[in-house]
Order: C-alpha cells, then structure tokens, then sequence
C-alpha cells in the first residue's frame, strides 16, 4: 500500500478568520454546520484533491499549523516503526465510529505534526 495522503487540517487560535482566507483565496466550500463546530473544506474537483478541516486550538497542548494524515493498514504498527524510527507518538490513537476512522498521529524527528488514519467498521 502506497500510504495515501487522505486529509488535511488547519489548526488556529481563530479557526472562522482562517477559514475565511482560505475561502476567500481558493473559492473552497466550508463548512461548520456541525455539533463539534469542525469545518469541512471541499477541495477535491474530478479525481484531484483531497478534502481537509479546520478547527480551533483548545488549550496550549495544541498549537497552530498545517496537519496532514496518511491512510494506513495498521495504526498501531505505523506508530511503532515511527517509535522505532526516532518519532514521538503525541496520539496514540482514538476511534471516531461514526467517520469510520481510528486516528494517530506524532512529531517527526524535527518536530513536524503528521498524521495517521485507519479506517475501521469495513468487511
């Protein structure tokens, strides 16, 4: 498996002025219209793109930046080899049922947030 990236996120300390931008300068669809008041930008067109989020940081153990998330077959084996290869799991991993999804994610070696997704509920 080629590992596809899947999702992208724009985490923000004022997440609805950053959505704005981005919809301002890339015309994309946004929108929040949900419990958790996670935006949902449409950016795919034909076979190109891949669609992402935008949400609000919490607390300091968040921070601002650009989040982008890998689908993989195996998340608890992802995030070993990436133990293994000198990262720091900053999320073990959390089931989101109603996506169909389990997520991770950690730093790479230079601090980089990067993601990872497992679908689950298929077969």
């Amino acid at each position: 498996m080629a590992n596809p990236i899947v999702h992208f996120e724009i985490a923000a300390k004022d997440a609805e002025r950053v959505r704005a931008f981005y919809a301002s300068v890339f015309g994309w669809p946004i929108s929040a219209d949900n419990p958790m008041n996670y935006a949902v930008a449409s950016t795919k067109e034909d076979d190109l793109g891949i669609d992402g989020g935008f949400y609000e940081v919490q607390d300091e153990s968040d921070r601002p930046g650009l989040r982008i998330y890998a689908q993989v077959e195996d998340l608890d084996a992802t995030l070993k080899r990436v133990a293994d290869a000198g990262g720091t799991i900053v999320n073990p991993g959390f089931d989101m049922p109603a996506v169909g999804i389990r997520v991770g994610g950690f730093l790479d070696p230079e601090g980089n947030f990067f993601g990872a997704v497992q679908p689950i509920g298929q077969g």
